[in-house]
């Protein structure tokens, strides 16, 4: 079908040249596509699982200070963490756990100054937060 034309010759064949546009439109809108829907790793559920290990392991610490008595903790999570690709490493990636936005702290023993300090010096100590980050309340 093809043998023997030139190109020239092949540009003019009307049939040639929508095949060539359609091909082309299709590659456009591929490309289009790809740049726009990206899937990103759904680190959601990983996240929830690392917040509710680290509220309950600060529970476990909160709750064996003098005063405290009963404790809740709510941490909120300034990312989701991600994975690192390690240059010149037996492992090829590193992961980087979520980092801890703020924290709640509701205990019966919230209301005492000097329980309020010792529990903000292990939330502060434990998760390696600022003061600022850390709400104690009874």
């Amino acid at each position: 079908m093809w043998q023997g034309k030139s190109f020239k010759d092949l540009l003019s064949d009307k049939k040639v040249l929508r095949i060539a546009v359609i091909i082309g439109l299709c590659a456009i809108i591929l490309l289009a596509l790809s740049s726009v829907i990206r899937p990103e790793p759904d680190n959601t559920a990983l996240t929830q699982a690392y917040a509710e290990k680290t509220e309950q392991r600060l529970l476990d610490i909160v709750s064996r200070i003098s005063g405290v008595g009963e404790a809740e903790i709510f941490l909120t999570m300034d990312n989701a963490g991600e994975s690192v690709y390690v240059k010149n490493s037996d492992k090829k990636t590193l992961s980087i756990e979520p980092r801890v936005r703020g924290v709640v702290v509701v205990c019966e023993g919230g209301d005492d100054p000097v329980v309020a300090s010792h529990v903000l010096e292990a939330v502060t100590k434990a998760l390696a937060i600022s003061t600022d980050k850390v709400c104690i309340t009874k």
